[in-house]
């Protein structure tokens, strides 16, 4: 490639990392697929011009050793791909948002797509959005949410296991400590008729089998096996049974 080439190149994903930046992360889905689909086809439109289309079998040779570890995360995750798209087909419910509040953090998870998007109320990091900070700056706020806050640790605990999968308890100071003594129990404190809607993304007032239709569509999502976690599901029972009066 001509060194002009490679300065438009730069240019172009400069300029799409400056409008992925300012989109929403819900915003950022088909933007990225179209990306990655164009760099494919000229990539490939590029060696074959070139006649170097023998480097694609170089490439696919030294990602084999990728592909047998991103293989049991696909099969772990395929079927709440395949749940959360039929939940859609036949609830209809798209749009819809969950919100769940702690002391120290306030996080929405989207019935759509899964997604969760959190922001620091208290603390060090207060008033930041969780997907702007560091690897580290997430490592020091779990810290400090374990300490004055057990309920916003497990929540961003959440976060992190759907976000990153198990790879940042690997740099977890206190995994070790939290894997060898149980967690201390936490009284929540009484739910209302507010956090209960809030946590089913319900308006006031919905019958019966919208919460019924909600807590199922979330528990989808949020039940341990498919990437939640335990002290979420937990809330959505209870918000599901304070609504009810189960």
């Amino acid at each position: 490639m001509t060194p002009i080439s490679i300065l438009f190149l730069f240019v172009i994903v400069l300029v799409f990392g400056i409008a992925l930046k300012r989109m929403s992360p819900a915003q950022r889905k088909r933007p990225i697929i179209v990306g990655l689909i164009t760099l494919l086809i000229a990539g490939l439109l590029f060696l074959a011009a070139t006649q170097r289309l023998y480097l694609l079998g170089v490439l696919l040779a030294a990602l084999l050793p990728w592909a047998r570890r991103l293989l049991p995360l696909l099969i772990r995750f395929l079927p709440s791909i395949l749940s959360r798209r039929q939940s859609g087909k036949t609830t209809g419910a798209k749009g819809q948002t969950s919100r769940v509040q702690s002391a120290l953090l306030d996080m929405e998870l989207e019935h759509d797509s899964g997604i969760m998007h959190g922001t620091v109320l208290a603390g060090p990091f207060e008033g930041k959005t969780l997907a702007d900070l560091e690897e580290k700056e997430f490592i020091d706020l779990l810290a400090y949410c374990r300490q004055n806050d057990a309920d916003s640790a497990r929540l961003l605990e959440t976060y992190l296991d759907k976000r990153f999968g198990d790879r940042w308890r690997q740099d977890d100071p206190g995994a070790r400590q939290d894997d060898a003594q149980p967690p201390p129990e936490h009284d929540s404190g009484a739910m209302t008729d507010a956090d209960a809607y809030n946590i089913l993304g319900l308006e006031p007032g919905a019958d019966r089998d919208a919460i019924i239709q909600a807590h199922r569509r979330l528990m989808q999502k949020a039940h341990p096996d498919r990437g939640g976690s335990d002290w979420l599901a937990a809330r959505i029972n209870a918000a599901r049974s304070h609504l009810l009066g189960d």
